[in-house]
């Protein structure tokens, strides 16, 4: 009987290098004669470098360089060649390229020594002059100034459907509200690092803090014009990114640059404030002017969103997407603008538009329930949708309904009181609130390459990353059942450029992508296993077609005719002592394009307020998940609670803070940048819905990183109102808001 490994809880196959320490992180490796690099940054927001004083850093022994615009070496800059995979319309920004400062802690050199401390000390040293000039980086007083991008990075905001304005105005129940949250940044536990080693024949090998490896590498080949395959670039383990990986970040560039022109191996690590430097999630405001009728059917959605990006690229995100995809509503006008303010560009961060835009519209459809006397769940039910309206399509799968049942029980929702502040506990107010969200379920094209030893291991490669979500073991999860083959004969490895392509490691599409050509590969590897057989003239298999095959327990076998099996061995044995090998690219198919695909997800909260000072505690969490197949409950489980916790963090906590009088965050470390921690995390039940997609991927599952997020902030955010009476709009919820 075949072994099935998918769909059943297993432990991280790179768990025990995890905890023993054998896993290597891109600052951990180490290269002979090893210099450091430490890099200055801006202390003004906008301007220019005057002057740049560098011979104090250069007096000292063991400081080799000090690298700044003026004495760069000439590489190339283009931008229709620079612009890496994750790039948003507009110009890449160039590291050291002339005198001119676009944003607050911009790197303006590169201290190179031949210590670390050393490094550091010498960067104290370097002296800046500056000419100001007056930046701009407050987003409301701005957001006069908004404008609609020629190019969007994402998904051009849905086209009207019906008349939303009039449909608006005719409305009996209306609502027109303001939402907003300030910026947000990832803080990963790994710092931001890359190491990058010289060769002699001009190559380059780099080891990268990346979510894609094939992302550095061509950033690299293009930036300095080397040859592809002159740069090999290695990230096996990432601690966290979220989002801020997806980028090649300044200190990869900065740390080639000076590997290039020293020839020795250049390591650079960000620290933590540096870590502030580079993206984050944008300061956004939304305006939702929402209709509908008495008996509660939405009539119209107005969402019109607001958010920062860069003077030099045009970030935007999904954020109003959602109206059309949660929804029926007959008339619906949306739009997104950007406030171009003197930062860095704003970067993809969990749920990139999505945690936003789903932020706002749940808080909004909380109120309308509440205008229509209607309990929030019934709200949603009420308007309910099998069709993305966006794309006109019908989904491939949808068990929200199953969500909300399954979730609201296990919560006990049938037991809230309606009104607010009608539940509670000596001084603390109880509030109950519930949200819903989706996250669109992609298959990007990805290659992989499957190599079948004469001892029966099997090896699975992609390029792909794992940046602590559990790609190593899902993908020897379903290499291991396809094979039919015992898991701890199958290997998987990933974060080597050179392996076959694949696609970034993030928008919850890694297991759908790569899981899909892994499971290729492997049928691909069956049918070289039936030719081999053939060739060798084994009678079981003489006129036997692939589908025909079966393969269980390390053997194979006629499907009709179980007992008559082979061993793989036997078969590997004719081979003439060599592996077999295959390789194969996995494109979505044409049937997909029929359907709209998402994940969904239901969350229910519990808080509780102190009526006097205004202190939030989420004291319980259900979130029930629609992911398709769940591929490993395990590591599943892992994700929406990393997700959920993230989710908190939104609601309550997390927010960086802008000073602009100096244009730069001040709260960029964590002593200030509130982060939740295990005492503010309560009981959490995750649910998995049983949902079963033939459309969406061969394997059937929709992903799970961004999904477990996307909820959560609303629903803790509908909970306080209900606690308190009170109806928070802008994120983070803070006790100054509720006393």
């Amino acid at each position: 009987m075949k072994e099935n490994y998918t769909g059943k809880p297993a432990n991280r196959v790179d768990g025990h290098a995890k905890v023993t320490g054998t896993a290597k992180y891109a600052a951990e490796f180490d290269a002979p004669n090893l210099v450091h690099g430490v890099v200055v940054n801006s202390a003004i927001a906008k301007g220019r470098i005057k002057s740049i004083d560098t011979s104090e850093a250069l007096a000292l022994e063991g400081v080799l360089e000090v690298f700044t615009h003026e004495n760069r070496p000439g590489y190339t800059w283009l931008d229709k060649h620079y612009q890496d995979e994750d790039s948003p319309p507009g110009s890449p920004f160039r590291p050291l390229n002339s005198d001119k400062i676009l944003f607050s802690m911009q790197p303006i050199a590169l201290v190179v020594a031949e210590t670390f401390e050393l490094a550091r000390y010498a960067a104290l040293l370097v002296k800046v002059e500056y000419e100001r000039e007056p930046h701009s980086t407050d987003f409301e007083a701005n957001i006069s100034n908004a404008y609609k991008p020629k190019k969007y990075k994402s998904t051009p905001p849905p086209d009207p459907r019906g008349d939303a304005e009039q449909a608006f105005a005719a409305a009996e129940l209306q609502l027109e509200e303001v939402y907003s949250h300030t910026a947000q940044h990832h803080n990963p536990i790994e710092m931001h690092a890359s190491i990058a080693i010289w060769q002699e024949d001009g190559s380059l090998i780099i080891y990268d803090k990346i979510q894609g490896v094939q992302n550095s590498q061509e950033y690299i080949s293009n930036a300095f014009g080397v040859p592809k395959e002159k740069v090999q670039v290695y990230s096996p383990f990432v601690g966290g990114a979220f989002g801020s990986g997806l980028r090649p970040q300044y200190q990869l560039f900065l740390a080639v640059l000076a590997a290039r022109e020293l020839k020795r191996p250049v390591k650079v690590v960000l620290t933590r404030q540096q870590m502030f430097s580079f993206g984050h999630r944008p300061t956004t405001a939304q305006r939702i002017a929402m209709g509908a009728s008495p008996d509660g059917k939405l009539q119209a959605i107005q969402h019109n969103a607001f958010g920062e990006t860069s003077t030099f690229e045009d970030y935007n995100e999904d954020v109003v997407i959602w109206p059309g995809v949660l929804y029926h509503c007959d008339n619906v006008q949306v739009s997104h603008q950007l406030v171009s303010l003197d930062v860095y560009t704003p970067l993809d961060m969990r749920a990139p538009g999505g945690t936003t835009g789903t932020f706002a519209l749940e808080i909004a459809i909380d109120e309308m329930a509440y205008k229509a006397g209607l309990d929030p769940l019934e709200f949603r039910l009420k308007n309910y949708t099998d069709t993305d309206y966006n794309e006109g399509k019908p989904f491939s799968s949808k068990e929200l309904k199953e969500c909300y049942r399954q979730g609201a029980e296990r919560f006990g929702w049938a037991n809230r009181k309606m009104a607010p502040r009608s539940m509670k506990k000596g001084h603390q107010l109880i509030g109950w609130g519930m949200a819903h969200g989706g996250w669109e379920a992609k298959q990007k094209e990805a290659a992989a390459k499957a190599v079948l030893s004469p001892e029966g291991k099997l090896e699975v490669s992609c390029a792909t990353a794992d940046i602590g979500t559990g790609t190593y073991t899902v993908m020897t999860q379903i290499a291991a059942e396809t094979m039919g083959l015992p898991i701890e004969d199958v290997s998987f490895k990933l974060g080597d450029s050179s392996l076959p392509k694949s696609p970034l490691e993030g928008g919850s599409w890694t297991v759908s992508s790569v899981g899909s050509a892994v499971k290729q590969v492997c049928e691909k590897l069956q049918e070289e296993l039936l030719k081999v057989a053939q060739k060798n003239g084994h009678e079981i298999f003489k006129d036997a077609k692939p589908e025909e095959i079966s393969f269980a327990n390390g053997r194979m076998f006629l499907s009709e005719a179980p007992a008559q099996s082979v061993p793989l061995l036997e078969v590997l044995a004719l081979n003439e002592g060599k592996p077999l090998e295959a390789e194969v690219s996995a494109k979505p198919a044409k049937e997909q394009q029929k359907y709209s695909s998402y994940s969904h997800s239901a969350t229910f909260a519990e808080v509780q307020v102190d009526e006097d000072l205004g202190t939030v505690k989420v004291t319980r969490l259900v979130s029930a998940i629609a992911g398709g197949k769940i591929i490993n409950p395990k590591t599943a489980r892992s994700q929406i609670l990393g997700g959920t916790v993230w989710g908190i963090g939104c609601a309550l906590e997390e927010h960086t803070v802008m000073d602009n009088h100096l244009g730069r965050f001040i709260n960029h470390d964590l002593d200030k940048y509130h982060l939740p921690v295990n005492a503010d995390i309560p009981e959490t039940d995750v649910i998995f819905v049983e949902e079963k997609d033939e459309i969406v991927n061969p394997l059937g599952a929709k992903g799970l990183g961004e999904i477990g997020i996307v909820s959560v902030a609303p629903a803790i955010a509908n909970a306080v109102f209900h606690a308190t009476g009170k109806r928070i709009r802008r994120l983070p919820i803070t006790l100054d808001m509720l006393m």
